[in-house]
């Protein structure tokens, strides 16, 4: 981590919300309105959701939250990282947190939504560079064009990771 720390957080602390109502804002502004997944503040207090902010002091610099789909596959929901600390490593120490949960809590697979336009190429770039390739829709997701899903199949004790990659799909 290139600095501060990633803690299980409140998604209701006031900072924090900022930080979510910024990226709902973002979500809605690039994205139609039947095709942003983001989740709503108290959606994140689920049992389901283990949410997560990155602090540098008392600064929130990303969150990001970890959901429990089934007993072998979670979801990464609501990362965004602060406009200030773009480039700075944030989301992929946010990523890379998930990731570690996710094999600890024994997940197989993580997949996640994300917009399929320009305005969230770097969030495409950020998920590809972490090795998830394209997958089809999951979960109640629906199969539009607006939605980019990728999954990372995890691997488990005796297995290699370029034996669980995934084979590549385009999108239809």
């Amino acid at each position: 981590m290139p600095f501060g720390q990633i803690a299980i957080d409140d998604p209701r602390d006031p900072p924090v919300r900022e930080l979510l109502e910024r990226h709902l804002a973002f979500a809605r502004t690039t994205t139609p309105p039947e095709d942003v997944h983001a989740l709503e503040v108290d959606a994140l207090v689920d049992p389901t959701v283990t949410f997560f902010s990155y602090r540098d002091g008392d600064e929130i610099l990303g969150v990001a939250a970890l959901k429990h789909l089934d007993a072998g596959h979670a979801e990464i929901k609501s990362m965004h990282t602060a406009e200030a600390a773009r480039g700075r490593g944030v989301g992929r120490a946010l990523v890379d947190h998930l990731l570690a949960l996710a094999r600890e809590r024994g997940y197989r697979r993580v997949s996640l939504e994300t917009g399929s336009g320009p305005a969230f190429a770097p969030a495409r770039a950020l998920y590809t560079n972490a090795g998830f390739t394209p997958c089809g829709p999951f979960a109640d997701y629906p199969d539009t064009p607006n939605s980019a899903y990728l999954t990372l199949r995890l691997a488990t004790a005796g297995e290699s990771v370029e034996s669980t990659r995934a084979p590549w799909r385009p999108q239809s």
